[in-house]
């Protein structure tokens, strides 16, 4: 099926299953522990793995030594680039996964110890004696930040609308200040594991993985073999964050090692090895230059990043939402990309406009304190209705003022205090802020198969993935409204290369693909059904079992009463994203408490209000929202991947020294949806809502320790060593 144009009245709007608040399907087994994650997958006779990092971040391997790891007790085998056969590179990895002779980050892999178990191949990685010819890096973005070039990709190249220079110097009332954000880890609870096992020269891999078909082609690709005979498996993923969109290590090695010692492998990344082997998102030095008239119009709005990666690595496109949240004649946006020995930095949770607008809409606030203005005052102002840079074209839904409005009556803004500092609760000084949200809708082609038995039962198999996303629920939700059945009478089956491809998990775009793609295949069924039936398919109706038509009657079971009916089809699109800029839209309200003598900062209560599409199961998107807001108080106030210099590693690659949110520091967590459909986005007329929710948390926090305290910090993470020795007098 294709979707060319606007979605009109469809079986999905009857709304008699999408939209209600449903438990997850998964939920059970999860809480119970007996949903299969990718390491406990039940292989007979299965070895284990231990992976052996690199010891160095840039360099060569001049000799490594395995004599005393394969004597070692329990061994079966010692997999290096030396034995490993010729490997290629996939198309998502920048660095090779298995590194050797050469050396392209600190903990990159270089062996695979297989042994009887976990403990013997542990025990025999520390006996492979690795000596190293270590080569000078760089390690530092702020010191090649002027060696940094202009991206080769033709999405992050320069963009300028009017005259920006020439408006800014102009304006009357003008900003220009740097903000950084550091390097951020995934930090996700399941770490990248794999199970692997050879049936001749078949490979089925039990993984953790984001995009089932990406994994499934970089696999084949990288050890030269037929796509055919390559199969991933992926029903739970305990969190990716983006960090399992691509083939890691440890499942290439697995695979490696399972054909080694014709037995199935187990390896899972160790925590320590995760930070430095795998992806993080990358950190960036950010340059706003805003300029306006007195009356707060925005008149010259730039916004320039930098970032660093591997060789051949990608920018971090912190400037995305800049070209598009607000109004103005002339705008500039520059992305420059420095080239960094670290680890491979890549998609996080909201890449771009998750750190990008942990500086933008700081600056909106100073700007808006420049201009003496509420901040939400000064962001309804420079609304638009259009893409400011092609006036043209409208957006398909914007209800941006909206969530501010609707956010600052229920939150209380009325009662702020403009003055910073001026709000006290006992010892700790009280302030609240804002940030709008911002994040693209991405759609992407997805396919699904669709069964209907002799019992009513409709099973929908797809190679989706669920990484707490709540996938099942909302696919079974898709199938259960399309076919007119109660949601226990529709099994989903999910995270199998062997079921059509799908979306997969990443880019806000997998809830509203891959429903799309079942709602595709169901329209064949229920077209297949009226047909088996005798009945008019533009006519029938399908609801509480049966199928109606012209005056007649019949139960869905006895469509397929002679035989199991069968369908597969995939949504894709035409060009209605080129026609319409297509958005979501959100706006974050946080209330802090920093305590006066030693500049502790305690989140007291956070409001998100999404603008999104139709919501298709809000119990699970509000899920989502508030882990993503979780996330983004982590990135203010916490989260810092801390650079070794010399070493050029990740100093603390493990949940002890990186360190995240916990219960105590997460107060009360309020989401709103606005009600609305985006008929131009599917015919689910729904929207990304899970990266959304991240979106300018970062910055509302940052804002209300402004208005706590008075002390502006544009160096996330904010902790207290930045604020105590500019905090006002106890």
């Amino acid at each position: 099926m294709k979707f060319v144009t606007p979605a009109t009245t469809n079986p999905i709007d009857q709304l008699k299953v999408i939209g209600h608040a449903t438990d997850r399907i998964d939920g059970p087994y999860k809480t119970t522990g007996t949903a299969p994650y990718a390491y406990e997958h039940q292989q007979a006779n299965a070895a284990y793995g231990y992976v052996v990092g690199a010891g160095i971040a840039k360099g060569r391997i001049t000799s490594i030594d395995v004599s005393q790891a394969k004597r070692a007790p329990g061994v079966l085998a010692v997999i290096t680039a030396d034995n490993a056969g010729k490997l290629g590179k996939g198309n998502f990895n920048t660095a090779k996964l298995l590194g050797g002779p050469d050396i392209q980050h600190y903990h990159q892999a270089i062996a695979l110890v297989v042994a009887e178990t976990f403990e013997q191949a542990r025990a025999a990685a520390q006996l492979v004696n690795v000596q190293y010819s270590q080569e000078k890096g760089s390690y530092d973005l702020a010191k090649v930040k002027d060696k940094a070039k202009e991206p080769d990709d033709k999405e992050a190249k320069d963009k300028k609308v009017g005259d920006f220079n020439g408006a800014f110097t102009a304006a009357p009332v003008k900003l220009d200040a740097t903000y950084t954000t550091p390097d951020q880890s995934h930090a996700m609870m399941e770490p990248h594991a794999s199970i692997a096992s050879w049936q001749g020269d078949k490979l089925t891999l039990w993984t953790s993985n984001q995009m089932i078909d990406w994994g499934r082609g970089d696999m084949a690709k990288t050890l030269g073999i037929p796509k055919d005979n390559v199969r991933l498996v992926s029903p739970y993923i305990g969190g990716g964050f983006g960090g399992k969109l691509f083939l890691r290590s440890e499942a290439l090695l697995a695979a490696l090692g399972a054909k080694a010692v014709q037995r199935p492998v187990k390896v899972a990344l160790q925590r320590p090895l995760m930070i430095n082997n795998a992806t993080h998102r990358p950190a960036t030095i950010q340059r706003i230059r805003i300029g306006a008239t007195r009356e707060g119009k925005i008149s010259a709005i730039g916004h320039e990043s930098w970032s660093g990666d591997l060789p051949g690595g990608q920018p971090e496109t912190a400037v995305n939402q800049t070209q598009l949240l607000y109004a103005g004649p002339n705008r500039m946006t520059k992305m420059r990309l420095a080239v960094l020995d670290l680890p491979e930095g890549n998609a996080m949770r909201a890449p771009g406009e998750a750190p990008g607008l942990m500086a933008l809409e700081v600056a909106m606030d100073e700007m808006a304190e420049k201009l003496k203005m509420d901040p939400i005052t000064f962001r309804i102002i420079n609304d638009t209705t259009v893409d400011p840079a092609k006036r043209d074209r409208k957006f398909s839904t914007r209800r941006f003022v909206d969530c501010l409005r609707t956010g600052a009556q229920r939150f209380g803004w009325d009662k702020r205090q403009a003055q910073p500092g001026k709000v006290r609760d006992g010892r700790w000084l009280v302030g609240i802020g804002v940030a709008s949200a911002f994040r693209n809708n991405l759609v992407q082609k997805s396919g699904a198969r669709v069964r209907l038995d002799g019992k009513g039962l409709v099973t929908v198999e797809t190679d989706m993935t669920d990484i707490g996303t709540g996938s099942y629920t909302i696919i079974a939700q898709t199938a259960a409204e399309m076919m007119g059945v109660p949601l226990n009478q529709v099994q989903v089956k999910l995270g199998d290369s062997d079921f059509p491809v799908s979306a997969g998990s990443g880019g806000q775009w997998g809830g509203n693909s891959s429903t799309a793609g079942v709602y595709a295949a169901c329209v064949k069924l229920r077209e297949l059904a009226a047909q088996k039936l005798g009945l008019d398919p533009n006519l029938a109706e399908f609801s509480n079992g049966n199928v109606r038509a012209d005056g007649r009657s019949f139960p869905l079971t006895q469509a397929a009463a002679n035989g199991e009916l069968v369908v597969e089809d995939t949504m894709e699109y035409g060009d209605l994203d080129k026609k319409f800029q297509q958005s979501t839209f959100g706006a974050h309200f946080v209330e802090v408490g920093v305590d006066a003598a030693t500049g502790e900062t305690r989140i007291r209560r956070m409001l998100a209000v999404c603008a999104a599409g139709r919501i298709l199961n809000p119990k699970a998107a509000r899920s989502q929202v508030i882990g993503a807001m979780t996330m983004g108080a982590g990135a203010a106030l916490m989260e810092d991947l801390v650079i070794d210099h010399r070493g050029g590693f990740f100093v603390n690659h493990d949940l002890a020294g990186y360190e995240v949110p916990v219960h105590a520091d997460i107060p009360h967590q309020e989401v709103i949806f606005l009600d609305e459909t985006d008929p131009v986005s599917s015919p689910m007329k729904a929207k990304g809502v899970g990266e959304l929710g991240i979106c300018g948390v970062g910055a509302a926090v940052a804002n209300a320790i402004y208005n706590a305290t008075g002390v502006r910090v544009r160096d996330y993470p904010v902790t207290l060593d930045k604020l105590i020795a500019k905090m006002p007098e106890v």
